[in-house]
C-alpha cells in the first residue's frame, strides 16, 4: 500500500485526509459562498495535491515525483472539496431564496410546490 500512496497510511490518513482535507473543505466552501462556479475547485486541488505531495516528501520522506500518489491525494481532495462545495451551495440557495427552495438532503434543494 506505501508504492501506491506514496507514504504510510497514517500518513496518508493525517496529513491528506485531516489537515490537508481540511484546506479543501474550506476552498470547497468559500467558492460556493462566492457564487463562483463549481469548474474553478479543480485547479486550486491540483494545487493542493502538489503541497501535499511536498509535505508528505518534505516531513515523512514520502515519494516526491510518484504520480499514482498524487492523482489518489487530489481524487481524495477533489471529493471532499466538491462536497463541501455543493453542501455550501445546497445552505446558501435555501437561506437567500426561503420562498422557493428547500433542502432536499444534505446536499441539494428543490422548489417549492
Amino acid at each position: 500500500m506505501e508504492s501506491i500512496l506514496g507514504t504510510s497510511i497514517g500518513v496518508f490518513i493525517a496529513l491528506t485526509v485531516m489537515i490537508a482535507g481540511f484546506c479543501a473543505y474550506m476552498t470547497g466552501h468559500a467558492l460556493a459562498s462566492t457564487w463562483r462556479p463549481m469548474w474553478q475547485l479543480v485547479p486550486y486541488m491540483l494545487l493542493l495535491g502538489f503541497a501535499d505531495r511536498f509535505l508528505s516528501f518534505a516531513l515523512f520522506e514520502g515519494h516526491l515525483l510518484s504520480l499514482p500518489a498524487y492523482f489518489i491525494d487530489t481524487a481524495v481532495l477533489l471529493v471532499i472539496g466538491t462536497l463541501s462545495y455543493m453542501a455550501t451551495r445546497a445552505y446558501k440557495m435555501v437561506s437567500q431564496y426561503p420562498w422557493q427552495y428547500e433542502r432536499a438532503g444534505l446536499i441539494g434543494w428543490r422548489e417549492i410546490s
